[in-house]
Formats: C-alpha cells, structure tokens, sequence
C-alpha cells in the first residue's frame, strides 16, 4: 500500500459509515500495523533505509532494497559486523579527519550524517564503490542496558563522487595530477605546527626548470604540457612515498620532506632530482633537453612559519640559478633577496656592455706530446665598479633570460677575433657560443660579418657548443651547422659526457673536436676508476672519428700522466696556466717559444679548499677564537692557539648552528689540523657543511626562543656556568692578503 493510500485509508473508521468526511484519518502512536505499513512505503520509495545492530555491532537488519544497486545476494551485510562493511574516509572532500566507525559504535555516540565508505575487503563479487550517509542513535532496554544501535541510511555515491572530484580538482594540478599551491599551502601550514610540538623537522624544497621557456617558444605549448608530465612522472619515481610533490604553476614545483634534515641526504637526493630532469624527454618524435635548480630549506633550522621556509627555499633557489642552474643550493642566513639582485645585475650587465667594461682572459691549450701552444679559449669577465668580479655562471644566465645573450656572444666573439689577430696564426682562438644565441635568428651572419670585419681565417675561430643547442627543432640546428661549417670555423662539443651524450650528435653534426669535461678529470687519480675509462673511452671514440679531443681542468701532474696514458693530445688546465689578460698572453708565448712549462703539485687533492675565515673553538666548557685556513671534508688546518696537543677533542663552531666534533691530529707553534668525527658534505656551491646542525629545539629547551638559526654563536651549553681556568692561549694571526 502507497503512502498517500496510507494517509487516505480508514475514512470509515474515522467518520463513521456514511463517508462523508473526506479528512485523512490520524494514524496515531498505538496503531502499530498501519505505522508498519507506512514504514514500508518509505523503504520501497527509495527514500531512505533503516538500519539496525545488536549490542556487539553486528548488523541484524537492514530495509531489503538497500543493497540493489550494490549487487549483493539477499543477508549478504547481515550478522557482519557493522563497522567492518563500513568505513570514514580518513580524509575526506571537507578536509575532515573523523573518527573510525569502530570507535564512534564502541563510544555509543550519536552518529548524524556520517559519511561511509562499503570497505574494499567486505566486497563480494560484483559489488561497486557505494557511499552512504548514516543516522543512528544508541538503543536501551527498560531496564537501560545497551541493546545496539537503531537509524537511517541513504545513497550519496553520486554526489560524494562529484564531491570527491570537485575538491581534487581544486587542490590537484590537472595537467600533471600533483599537488597544486593551494594543497601545498595547507599540508605545510598543517605540518609546521604539529612538528614543531613534536619536535621534529622538515625539509622543502623548490624547483625550477631550466631553459623550459626555450622548449615552449620552439616546440610549442603542447610539447610544453607534455614535458611537465614527464617531469612530474621522474619527481614521483625520485621522491616516491617519502614526500608531497606540487606544482606551484608554470615551471615551478614544490615538495614536502617530512623527518629530514640530513644535509648529506637532501644533497644526495637533490643531486639525484637535477640529473634525472636534466636527462632527454621524447616528444612528438623529437628530444627535448632542460635542466633543474634547486633550492633547499629545513625547518625549524630556516624557518619555523610556512612564509618563512618557503621563502628561505625560495632564496636558495635562486642561488642556485645565480649559481649557475643545474645545481642545487641550501638556505643559509647571508643570502640576500636574489629576485631583486637578478633584475639590478641584469641592467648593470647591459650598461656595462653598451660602456664596454666587459674584457677577455685566455687560457692556453697546448699539445700533450710537446707542450706547444695550439689555441687559447677565450673567456668572458666582469668586474662591477660595487660588488667586484662577477662569475660568469653568475651572468650569463641573467643575460640568457633577457635576450642580451645576443649581443654579449657578438661582443665577445669580435673582440676574441681581434685579439687573435696579435698572435701567431698557428694558434686558434675558441669562443663558447650560449644555446639561445645559436638559436637566435641571423647567428650564422653575425659570426660571417664578424669574421669579414676582423680579417681573420675562418679556420683560426673553433666555436664551443654544448649538447643543449640540440634543444627543440633539430632540422634548424641542421641548418645552422651546415652554414658555419660553409664559413670555414671549426666546431667543438664542449663539456662531453656530463649530459645525454648521445652519438647521434656527434652522428649528425659537424665537429671538430671533443671537449672531455673537468668532472672526470677531478675524479681520475681517485678509487673510482670509472673515470678514467670513461676518458680513455671518449678519446677512442674521437680518434675513431676523426675529431681531436681537449682534456679540460688537468691541475696536477698524476692527472697529466693519467690522460697523456689514455692517448689525449691536447691538454687544458692549471697546471699549464690560468685564463690571463691578453697583455700576459702575449709576453708568455713571445718568451716562451709557443711552449708552456707545466707547473703544479704532483697529487691533485679534490676535497681541499683554501679557507680564511675565523671560527670559533670549543674546549671543555671555554670558547676560543682562531682562523680556519683550509677545509676538507674529513678536517681542516687552523691557526691562532698554543698549547694544543695532539689527540685533544675540540668542537669547531663554523657558524650558522653548524658545530663539528674533532680531535687535533698534529700541531705546530700555534698552527694545528683537526680531524672530523663525521666528514662534512656538500653545500651544492663548491663549500662545505656539516650534515646536521644545532637544533633551535634544543637552545629553545636552554630558554632561546624558538626562531630560525642566525649568524651567531652555537656553545655546546647555553648559559652554562665556567669556574675552569682557559687551557690555550689565544694568538693574533696574519691577516692574508
């Protein structure tokens, strides 16, 4: 019977046998068969379900048609435990993290609108994903026991799956499915303080691509949404389940390390990140290569609000650029606001250019078998009138991002050209030619007038490229070849072996030579001998082409006597000479009849740096002063104390919360060497730094508040009481030149 048929039925029970009223008869609290009728009617309209528990949980009853678009036999919910078919989603589209089902029926709470979710493992065959929202109140006898659970159920699949949709549209990047900044935001804005009471830490860090701009301007903005697929396929198979990853927008991403805060760890994974975006990716039958920086910040050392750490990776991010790209950077209290840096040094390069206070150091490459100068490569320099020397890794990207790149790479090849004009024309002079001027429509004239304007042989002009000029269209990269090796200049492939490396460039394009990089010189004379096949490979495969092949970066003579053995005819490095004016090039080949005596140390040591700078030194419960002179990653030499004997346990204090544990291995007058317990990592800029550093937990616990570490001063024991007398005296030192 139908529910209107309900509410009309009786009238003759109500008005007695004529009929004549046609009011609804009142189905009151004592008219059990009709209230049943009723109950029935709604169950079959669909209109909601009833549900019911006994004492343990188990379901003992529910409306017949509620499992029909579940496609479950008749019972198949029945005598199962209720909160085992059902579950709260942990994180639900309302960023609610509600209580499990178990708990809230253990609790006999009142339960109004609660969202479940039919579990997975209680599927039977066919079942689909079903939502449901539940109503139910605690039940109990006259005698006021608890006799299960009594409510109301109906299917919000539909809806919760639009809703669900809805709100991972809104926090996840529909192009590459990350995290978007919005979801970002709130998860760090959720970690920080949790953390924080916790007491532990966290790591973010920021990337950017690089030279992705390149990609869309000559493939297109669907190559373009292409790579950033691929790129966030790569950061997902790096970071895996250990982080969040987000795409802030463009080419920007973001991700959330919790419990880290290993140095040595996040450069390794840094490390990891930028080599495996740097590597080609396939698009519409074409390669694709960009790169990666990287900025990295830990909290609570950088930064214990989310504006704060995010801002201090955004400042070490843009080190790394500065630094030039490819690298990774941590945050570190000195950095200056790099945004507003990038745009003043970028019309201090162009004022400086069109003032031409822009010069050229040569350094020498010379044949291995007899030392005889063949060529000098030409390298761009800049001392600004305030900060000094800047490094070319520094500017030339700045110059790349806003299109000066052009006039630079024409300012330095005709002044190259010039210069090359004074010495011998057995020496060739080599310029390096920047990705984007290659591209650059109307190159190939600027380097023939150039050359017509000059007077010089084009076989005199060798243009260093690296592999990024294969970047995009590669048909008009086919062409520009063609056409500079028409003008008569040689080509170089510079840096060989550090990127894809692929043979089909040296397949397709014209070179001359084969530039082996530094990288496996440094690592040549080491345990790792993968280097030293790695040379010898690409020599072999040079000579079996036809090319030349430079060794770059030879600084010590066991490096020399390792590539000479691998058969390198031509050297460049250090330990011939170091890029110099042209004045002193001139004066060097005129005396020297076209020969350079190789000069240097006999072992190359990688790790160590010459240092000056003062650091503290802890011993016992006093703090001394001294300078640091030179730094490796398993010691350091310091001067400025006597009375240090050999075996003391010291702690050196390098600033910035970084404290290393020691014991002097030698000493000499007030000059003594200190042996690291835990050798120090990697910075990602070519310094140095302890893996961990004073936890701003542990000064907050000795009464420092709780902020991001300074530039002070990090003792052992904050506030401690001294009643030793000093056990070394502090001496001045020289201060260097």
């Amino acid at each position: 019977m139908g529910l209107l048929k309900a509410f009309r039925g009786g009238t003759a029970a109500a008005t007695g046998s004529g009929g004549s009223d046609n009011r609804a008869s009142v189905i009151n609290a004592r008219d059990s068969a009709r209230r049943l009728e009723l109950l029935d009617d709604l169950e079959q309209a669909g209109i909601g379900w009833i549900w019911a528990t006994d004492s343990d949980g188990n379901l003992i009853y529910l409306s017949e048609n509620a499992t029909e678009n579940m496609d479950l036999p008749d019972g198949g919910l029945l005598a199962r435990p209720m909160a085992s078919l059902f579950e709260i989603d942990t994180e639900n589209p309302d960023g609610r993290a509600d209580r499990s089902l178990k708990f809230l029926f253990a609790a006999r709470s009142r339960i109004v609108d609660q969202v479940v979710r039919f579990v997975p493992g209680a599927k039977l065959d066919g079942a689909r994903p079903v939502w449901w929202s539940i109503t139910g109140l605690p039940k109990t006898d006259s005698a006021g026991q608890f006799i299960g659970y009594r409510g109301s159920a109906r299917d919000i699949t539909i809806a919760h799956e639009r809703k669900v949709e809805d709100s991972r549209m809104a926090e996840f990047d529909s192009l590459t499915g990350l995290a978007n900044r919005h979801r970002m935001n709130r998860r760090i804005d959720a970690t920080l303080p949790a953390f924080k009471a916790a007491k532990r830490s966290c790591a973010l860090l920021m990337l950017d691509l690089d030279r992705f701009k390149h990609v869309n301007d000559t493939m297109g903005h669907p190559a373009g949404d292409a790579l950033l697929r691929q790129v966030a396929a790569r950061l997902n198979g790096a970071v895996g389940a250990r982080g969040e990853i987000g795409r802030l927008g463009g080419d920007e991403f973001q991700i959330l390390l919790p419990d880290m805060d290993d140095r040595g760890t996040l450069g390794e994974m840094a490390t990891r990140i930028v080599k495996l975006l740097s590597q080609p990716y396939p698009i519409e039958g074409k390669q694709a290569v960009i790169g990666a920086s990287v900025g990295i910040a830990i909290a609570p050392y950088d930064g214990v609000e989310r504006e704060e750490l995010v801002h201090a990776a955004d400042l070490a991010l843009y080190a790394a650029k500065n630094g030039g790209r490819g690298q990774y950077r941590f945050y570190t209290a000195d950095l200056k606001d790099e945004a507003d840096e990038l745009v003043q040094l970028s019309e201090d390069l162009r004022a400086a250019l069109d003032a031409d206070d822009l010069y050229l150091h040569y350094q020498p490459v010379v044949r291995a078998e007899d030392n005889v100068v063949v060529g000098c490569e030409a390298l761009v320099r800049w001392n600004h009138a305030e900060r000094g020397p800047v490094s070319p890794v520094t500017f030339i990207p700045i110059a790349e991002e806003s299109t000066l790149i052009n006039d630079l790479g024409a300012w330095v090849l005709r002044r190259a050209c010039r210069d090359a004009a004074q010495w011998e024309d057995s020496v060739r002079v080599a310029v390096n030619v920047s990705a984007v001027q290659f591209a650059s429509t109307g190159f190939v004239d600027t380097v023939a007038n150039i050359i017509a304007e000059t007077g010089i042989a084009p076989a005199r002009v060798e243009l260093e490229l690296t592999e990024s000029v294969f970047l995009g269209d590669n048909e008009a990269a086919d062409e520009v070849f063609v056409a500079l090796k028409a003008l008569g200049v040689r080509l170089a492939l510079d840096d060989f072996g550090t990127g894809f490396s692929s043979l089909s460039y040296l397949r397709s394009a014209p070179f001359d030579k084969i530039k082996v990089d530094r990288s496996f010189v440094d690592a040549c004379t080491g345990q790792d001998q993968n280097s030293v096949k790695i040379i010898s490979a690409i020599i072999g495969l040079a000579d079996a082409l036809g090319m030349e092949t430079t060794v770059e970066g030879v600084e010590a003579f066991d490096q020399l006597d390792v590539v000479r053995g691998k058969g390198a005819r031509y050297i460049q490095g250090y330990l011939y000479a170091r890029p110099m004016p042209i004045e002193d090039l001139l004066d060097m080949l005129e005396s020297g009849a076209m020969k350079v005596v190789p000069k240097g140390p006999q072992q190359f040591r990688a790790d160590r740096r010459s240092v000056f700078r003062r650091v503290g030194v802890i011993h016992e419960d006093h703090r001394y002063t001294a300078i640091m002179r030179n730094l490796s990653k398993t010691g350091a030499g310091l001067e400025g104390l006597l009375g240090i004997a050999k075996g003391t346990p010291l702690v050196i204090d390098m600033g910035g919360g970084q404290l290393a544990v020691c014991t002097v291995a030698r000493t000499q007058d007030a000059e003594f060497a200190v042996e690291f317990e835990t050798p120090l990592v990697n910075d990602g800029a070519g310094g140095l730094c302890t893996r961990h550093r004073v936890s701003p937990y542990a000064l907050a616990a000795a009464g420092v508040p709780l902020t991001a570490l300074g530039h002070g001063d990090y003792p052992l024991a904050v506030g401690a009481h001294v009643d030793s007398k000093p056990a070394f005296i502090e001496v001045a030192t020289v201060q260097a030149a």
